[in-house]
C-alpha cells in the first residue's frame, strides 16, 4: 500500500467520522428546537465533498506524496480541531440554528466569521496538491467556492432573521 493509499484511506475515515458526529449533532439539535436551512443545498455540498474525494483515490492512490503540501494539510487539520472544540455539539455539516442561542465566538469564531469554510477551501487545494493533482485541486477549488457562496449567503439570511449578525 502506498502512502499516499494510507494518507487518503485517513482521510476517508476521518470524514465519516465527522459525518457520525454531524449527524448524531443534528438529531440533538433538532430535538432541542433548532431549525435547519438550505436542506435543498445539501446534495450539492456533499457532492462536491464526496467527488473530490473519489477524484483524489482515482488519480492520487499511487501517487508521489509532496511533504510541504502535506504538512500545510496536517496544519489544517489541528485548526480543524480547534473549530470542532469551539462549537463542540453545535458542529454539523448543515446549517442548523438554534434560536435564542448566541452564535458561537470562542476559540477561532473570535477571529473569523466562518474559519470552517475557510479550511476546507484550504483542504480541498492542498490534498491534491500534495499528491501532485493541480488540475484536481483547482476544479474541486472552484466548485467548492461556488458551493460555499450558496450556502454563506443562507447561513448569513438565516442568522439574519433570527435576529443574530453573522460576524463576531
Amino acid at each position: 500500500m502506498s502512502l499516499a493509499s494510507i494518507i487518503l484511506a485517513l482521510v476517508t475515515l476521518q470524514r465519516l467520522g465527522e459525518l457520525g458526529l454531524s449527524h448524531h449533532n443534528t438529531r440533538r439539535l433538532l430535538a432541542r428546537g433548532a431549525i435547519e436551512a438550505g436542506a435543498d443545498h445539501y446534495p450539492l455540498v456533499v457532492s462536491v465533498h464526496t467527488g473530490w474525494l473519489i477524484a483524489l483515490w482515482v488519480w492520487g492512490h499511487d501517487q508521489d506524496v509532496n511533504p510541504a503540501a502535506l504538512a500545510a494539510y496536517l496544519g489544517l487539520q489541528v485548526l480543524r480541531m480547534w473549530i470542532l472544540s469551539a462549537l463542540g455539539p453545535r458542529w454539523t455539516t448543515r446549517i442548523i440554528v438554534l434560536p435564542g442561542e448566541p452564535l458561537v465566538v470562542s476559540g477561532p469564531y473570535r477571529y473569523l466569521s466562518h474559519p470552517n469554510y475557510a479550511v476546507v477551501v484550504c483542504e480541498i487545494a492542498l490534498l491534491p496538491l500534495a499528491l501532485h493533482l493541480p488540475l484536481i485541486a483547482l476544479i474541486f477549488t472552484v466548485f467548492n467556492i461556488a458551493a460555499l457562496a450558496v450556502r454563506i449567503r443562507v447561513e448569513a439570511r438565516t442568522l439574519s432573521s433570527l435576529g443574530h449578525i453573522s460576524t463576531p
